[in-house]
């Protein structure tokens, strides 16, 4: 077998994150445990005290408030011994005064970058992608973002793709492009005669019959 050349494994949009047991910077943690229950945003940086990393981890912490209003837990992490990590929350504590007070897991030999796939040959060999796997309280992956190692992520988008994920199972709908709070969502469309024809005699936005939109109550 070649594996010299094989494509590196990831988890998928669906299937259960895959558990672990690592030491971070608040402590050792065992993840399906510390998860359980909770939103989880896992996000992987390629290496501490880097310019872009800085900036990313600090966007995390400044939106802290956040995403504690939205029952989500935010894990990072990277390729570092826990010594790197915190002397580098220490660092930019010092410098900025912004603290990082999610734990951040020291992967210094690689098994949760490898188990998630956020090692990328092709970019690294020894740095993980910019990897956002978006976990519900089932442990179930739910969606997916990675970006390369330099170009730093978007924070409007990942808040805003947390808040579709929650609105969607709340409500059950669908989301249409460049969906953002408080526009009207997508019904899912009819499976029978009779709810066409409901669906017609509804106030919904009609579009088509199969595409119909509709305001959702204010929270």
């Amino acid at each position: 077998m070649d594996t010299e050349n094989q494509i590196p494994t990831m988890p998928r949009i669906g299937d259960l994150a895959p558990d672990f047991e690592a030491m971070t910077t608040t402590g050792k943690m065992k993840f399906s445990e510390y998860i359980k229950d909770s939103w989880t945003i896992l996000f992987s940086h390629p290496a501490d005290f880097t310019p872009v990393c800085t900036t990313e981890m600090s966007g995390f912490a400044l939106d802290q408030k956040f995403f504690d209003e939205h029952q989500t837990k935010l894990v990072g992490l990277s390729i570092d011994s826990i010594h790197a990590h915190i002397a580098w929350v220490n660092n930019v504590k010092k410098n900025t005064g912004v603290l990082f007070e999610f734990p951040i897991i020291a992967d210094i030999d690689m098994s949760v970058s490898k188990l998630y796939g956020m090692l990328q040959p092709g970019e690294s060999e020894t740095a993980a992608v910019r990897a956002v796997f978006f976990i519900d309280p089932a442990g179930k992956i739910r969606l997916i973002m990675y970006y390369p190692l330099n170009v730093g992520r978007n924070m409007d988008e990942i808040k805003r793709a947390l808040i579709a994920l929650q609105t969607a199972d709340k409500h059950k709908v669908a989301l249409p492009l460049n969906w953002t709070p408080g526009e009207k969502a997508i019904v899912p469309p009819p499976k029978t005669v009779a709810e066409m024809q409901e669906r017609e005699a509804s106030d919904y936005e009609m579009v088509d019959f199969y595409l119909a939109k509709k305001d959702l109550p204010k929270d």
